[in-house]
């Protein structure tokens, strides 16, 4: 078979020439439950390793699990956001497979009897100019299940090639998992990687808006895998049916900008191979966020080499008409209507709207509205500083580490007149650093704006002795000449000056 490396890669547009790709991905949500999925162990995150554990979620033997009830409420809510339908009667299953962090050596998953099923949503990519292409994504299931626990590799690279030894906390098995598994996504062709993205942005937002999930991608809570394959082109017009290609499993893929940087590297990989005559093997990959390549993991397992079999130790779940009406009466607004509806009252033009939401800026914007600072003032720090911070570091926005209510508080320090937007950048630079809130770092720094009209009255006497022609030429009424001295001024106070009062202040010396 033909090897692979990052060095032998078919250009995207190459790739796209020859093959067409299809998708299925995989997200896997932790619910923010306050214990776990079959046991009354705490799901807080943080703890020191191995303090959350008790013999069910360790598979003891002689314990027995208990289905967490807001689990199963969390479940049919997320499968009635995404239009499934929802199960009369379903059950557990075990799911049999080593792993150094399955502590049972089998996982309680869902496997031919879904709570959720045959659902679908839709997602819009937004061009230059504001317009929408709407892709129609087909859900084929929405399971319970557990977490595995987290496998810690010490040594150089984090991973466990060239580990000098690992370590396993089991804090996290158990915790309520649920997977959310789309049909292949066909016909996207060079816009497929976006696709990835904007649905994994689509689900964050609805899973937000739910309430079921904190779905913080850097901490593990919303994770997708990513399976691609490709298959010969085919001319439009055709009405051959081309079956899929052999498919890569790309694992645990941690940041919308991940997945589709990860989509685009392995149709560029696969075209290579199928071009030099080789086949694609069916595994799973490793993503590399540092150098933006996968990386073989293991072949992939067919459903059979898991070995299902119903779980002994559970009752079926046979939720109520009724009571899945009553939960279908709590959803919120679709995600697409919240948009339009959060637009008109934001007062956002559609091109401004369109970089809100390519920059996956909605939750943030719309949490720092709500701690009080205005929908423009909110934009402007989201998607300016704070946008490009996000960028150099490849993280989401809200992974960053400052919070709406921080920003809300940096622009109300400026609609004070305790800041200026200089100053404020500042303020977020420190707050993004850890230096503390807001406030602390305007203390700490010595940034808050000089209000003592003696300093700023010296200041503007030093400017203008300092700068003859141009108080010459204010005297003579050429106020424009004012910047220049502005200028000067806010250079001599560290720019901690008001503009708008260093301004006046000359005005009124050279009237």
């Amino acid at each position: 078979m033909s090897t692979q490396t990052a060095d032998t890669l078919l250009s995207f547009e190459e790739a796209l020439e020859r093959f067409d790709p299809a998708m299925g991905l995989e997200v896997h949500v932790e619910l923010n439950t306050v214990t776990k999925m079959f046991c009354g162990c705490s799901t807080e995150f943080g703890a020191e390793p191995n303090t959350q554990t008790c013999p069910t979620c360790l598979g003891l033997p002689g314990s027995l699990p208990v289905v967490n009830g807001k689990a199963v409420e969390s479940a049919i809510r997320i499968g009635l956001a995404l239009n499934c339908e929802i199960a009369e009667w379903c059950r557990f299953a075990r799911k049999n497979y080593f792993y150094p962090d399955m502590p049972k050596n089998f996982q309680t998953s869902q496997y031919d009897e879904p709570i959720a099923f045959d659902g679908w949503t839709e997602v819009t990519l937004l061009d230059g100019e504001g317009a929408g292409e709407t892709f129609r994504v087909e859900i084929e299931r929405a399971h319970m299940e557990e977490d595995t626990g987290k496998s810690l590799h010490v040594g150089t690279s984090g991973r466990i090639h060239g580990a000098d030894y690992s370590l396993v906390d089991y804090n996290r098995a158990g915790i309520p998992l649920i997977e959310i598994v789309t049909r292949p996504i066909t016909g996207a062709r060079e816009k497929a990687p976006a696709v990835a993205r904007a649905y994994v942005a689509h689900l964050r937002d609805l899973l937000l808006g739910l309430g079921v999930s904190d779905v913080r991608m850097e901490q593990g809570s919303l994770r997708c895998d990513v399976n691609l394959s490709l298959a010969p082109r085919v001319s439009a017009g055709s009405t051959t049916d081309v079956p899929l290609g052999t498919r890569t499993e790309t694992k645990n893929v941690n940041s919308l900008r991940s997945v589709e940087r990860a989509a685009r590297y392995e149709i560029s990989r696969q075209a290579a191979i199928l071009v030099e005559g080789g086949s694609v093997l069916q595994e799973t990959r490793h993503w590399h966020e540092d150098t933006g390549i996968t990386t073989s993991g293991r072949e992939k397992s067919d459903a059979e080499d898991y070995r299902y079999f119903p779980e002994p130790d559970l009752v079926p779940v046979a939720p109520s008409r009724a009571w899945v009406e009553e939960l279908r009466a709590t959803l919120p607004e679709p995600p697409r209507e919240h948009r339009a509806r959060l637009q008109a009252l934001w007062g956002f033009a559609d091109l401004e709207m369109r970089d809100v939401v390519a920059a996956g800026a909605i939750p943030v914007i719309e949490a720092t509205v709500a701690a009080g600072t205005t929908p423009q003032a909110a934009r402007k720090w989201w998607l300016s500083d704070l946008a490009r911070r996000a960028n150099e570091q490849g993280v989401d926005l809200s992974d960053l580490p400052i919070t709406p209510e921080q920003v809300a508080r940096v622009q109300a320090l400026v609609d004070e007149g305790a800041l200026n937007d200089k100053l404020a950048r500042q303020v977020i630079d420190g707050v993004v650093a850890g230096e503390g809130d807001p406030d602390a770092v305007v203390a700490a720094r010595g940034l808050a704006i000089v209000s003592d009209e003696g300093a700023l009255g010296d200041a503007v006497d030093r400017a203008i002795e300092a700068n003859p022609d141009v108080a010459a030429k204010i005297r003579d009424g050429k106020v424009a000449a004012a910047g220049a001295l502005i200028g000067v001024v806010m250079k001599d106070m560290r720019g901690q000056a008001d503009a708008g009062r260093v301004r006046e202040l000359i005005i009124e010396k050279l009237s």
